[in-house]
């Protein structure tokens, strides 16, 4: 890896962080304040949030075994992503590299920051390719994006093929594990302190169940969770939304107990889509989705609508034509996909 200061914009390395009236306040009880041109008078949202969210990442800390300081806090982790452009990427003169297919945000980040966005493809069957993603990249390639389990495929890479990357590129290597509570495997997020120029993200939007309140993480080192909280704006999680993923922490049991029903119902739509006629391929998965490739994407695409079941078409994806994404439902949901599908003729 190279220096953090090289890789760092400029500009960002020397920026000096707008501070709020939450962050000069530390240490001290207080039950005073008329610092922050609040309205004094309370109606539970009229005080300014945690800028830094301490309470939520303690929280936080134990459950995921991430050190505090190690933790990045975002409105979704769309904002973590924006932000490793904001962090690293010049306008205009740099590059990020990224698997294809995959999660669309990492491209329409590039677009808004203008920053070049290469694509290197998967094999046919989805698989990850490490040399061809490293050869893909020169002196400006400032980041590389690996969605794992990815997204639309479902599929996890291999850790040996994903830790080739990370330690044989000189730049930062963006790991999002947004759907890693639905896989078995060793997640990267509990090995920051072997790789200083990863980044992982997560979120509440999945496994946690709750895509209302976007909420992201991004986990890396203090040094780039320091750079992260550098440029992100001061308050950048709401009160609402912290209050809301505390009480979400606080149920860890039902958790875990939903995680258990999606597994559960994801082997028995993988089973019983197999057996369709419309099917032609029924995709492995690690991720609380399947794609299955099927005779006519678009057709049936319309055809579930009708029926009131709303499924993802991906035919015009790169290397998922004629593929639907089905979301893993409730029972009753996946009954009802599985009823309307059987009579499609």
């Amino acid at each position: 890896m190279k220096p953090l200061q090289e890789l760092v914009r400029p500009n960002i390395w020397a920026l000096k962080p707008y501070s709020c009236a939450r962050d000069e306040f530390k240490g001290v009880k207080a039950d005073v304040f008329i610092d922050a041109n609040e309205n004094p008078y309370p109606n539970g949202v009229n005080r300014y949030p945690d800028p830094l969210q301490e309470q939520l990442k303690q929280a936080i800390s134990p459950m995921k075994g991430v050190p505090v300081d190690n933790i990045f806090l975002g409105n979704g982790s769309d904002e973590a992503i924006d932000l490793a452009f904001r962090v690293f990427c010049r306008p205009g003169k740099d590059n990020v590299v990224a698997i294809d297919p995959t999660y669309g945000m990492y491209e329409v980040c590039a677009d808004v920051n203008d920053v070049e966005y290469r694509k290197v493809s998967l094999t046919a069957n989805y698989d990850l390719d490490p040399d061809a993603l490293l050869a893909a990249c020169d002196d400006n390639t400032k980041l590389i994006f690996i969605c794992s389990p990815n997204n639309p495929t479902g599929n996890a890479f291999q850790r040996e093929k994903i830790e080739k990357v990370i330690t044989g590129f000189q730049g930062v290597v963006v790991v999002d594990e947004a759907y890693s509570d639905f896989s078995p495997l060793h997640p990267f997020r509990l090995d920051l302190q072997k790789y200083p120029n990863l980044i992982v993200l997560a979120t509440f939007s999945k496994a946690w169940a709750a895509a209302g309140i976007r909420l992201g993480m991004a986990y890396a080192s203090t040094e780039i969770i320091g750079l992260y909280n550098k440029v992100k704006y001061p308050y950048n999680v709401n009160v609402l939304t912290q209050r809301k993923a505390m009480e979400i922490l606080g149920n860890a049991t039902l958790l875990q107990r939903h995680i258990s029903m999606i597994l559960e119902e994801r082997e028995t739509l993988l089973n019983a889509l197999g057996f369709l006629p419309i099917c032609k391929k029924v995709y492995p998965t690690d991720a609380n989705f399947i794609l299955i490739k099927v005779t006519d994407a678009d057709s049936i695409y319309k055809y579930l609508v009708q029926k009131g079941v709303i499924v993802r078409n991906r035919t015009r994806v790169h290397l998922c034509g004629d593929c639907l994404r089905v979301t893993v439902g409730t029972k009753d949901e996946n009954t009802k996909l599985l009823a309307a599908l059987r009579q499609y003729v």
